[in-house]
């Protein structure tokens, strides 16, 4: 039986993103309630333009995915899915860590990030790549249907984050985790200082969604992970 994993690394936020938008100068709105504050909100509506900044090879020096999604253990057989995953910067890792007989789910609630995404993996021939688009406070997927969750540069865009914390427990099996990724106050990359999240916020947040949590040992400069468990 296929094991799966729902990783939500949507908004994947490359270096400069915010300053690299001159015509609005704001952080990605996602995944989050549509009555978020407006300085947190612009367009991802031009996919191509936002390819330039979440997948700039630079971003790869600060964000380590490679170390990041090997902090999964994801096992050949199990399904990806990508919460947030903006135009599809982790989802190769993801295809090749789940391999032939696995499934990557792409999630965003942007539709031309989930249309390019559909684009580049038909492109780069990730045929077990699948991208779907999501609503803003809820993953979207069905109960007991996920192994992992990865939550990269996103999990400070998401309102009400106890609720949804819920909402991420029922859609994983037994031996489920949720992994959240996200920036440090001292990052030079991300969003405005105050609207980051230390890791004990993000803890808090999933144990009020009912995980067992853990801060793990990481080797990333300007970002922590904490690690959401199911209880068995």
């Amino acid at each position: 039986m296929k094991t799966t994993i729902l990783v939500t690394t949507a908004a994947l936020l490359a270096a400069g993103a915010y300053a690299q938008d001159p015509e609005h100068g704001h952080d990605r709105h996602h995944p989050a309630n549509e009555h978020s504050a407006p300085s947190l909100r612009h367009s991802f509506a031009d996919a191509e333009r936002w390819t330039k900044v979440f997948d700039d090879p630079a971003r790869d020096a600060w964000q380590k995915p490679d170390e990041v999604v090997a902090k999964m253990e994801i096992l050949p057989g199990m399904t990806a899915a990508d919460l947030g995953a903006g135009t599809g910067y982790f989802l190769g890792r993801l295809s090749a860590a789940v391999g032939a007989d696995g499934h990557v789910l792409g999630l965003d609630v942007e539709d031309n990030m989930v249309e390019f995404m559909t684009d580049r993996a038909a492109k780069q021939g990730w045929t077990n790549v699948e991208a779907r688009k999501v609503p803003y406070d809820t993953p979207g997927l069905d109960a007991a249907a996920v192994d992992r969750i990865l939550i990269v540069d996103t999990w400070h865009h998401i309102e009400d984050r106890g609720a949804y914390s819920a909402k991420l427990l029922q859609a994983l099996r037994a031996g489920g985790s949720v992994f959240v990724v996200d920036f440090t106050k001292e990052s030079p990359h991300g969003p405005p200082p105050e609207h980051r999240l230390t890791a004990e916020q993000v803890s808090g947040e999933l144990r009020e969604g009912g995980f067992d949590v853990e801060v793990i040992e990481e080797d990333l400069p300007d970002q922590y992970i904490v690690v959401g468990r199911r209880p068995n």
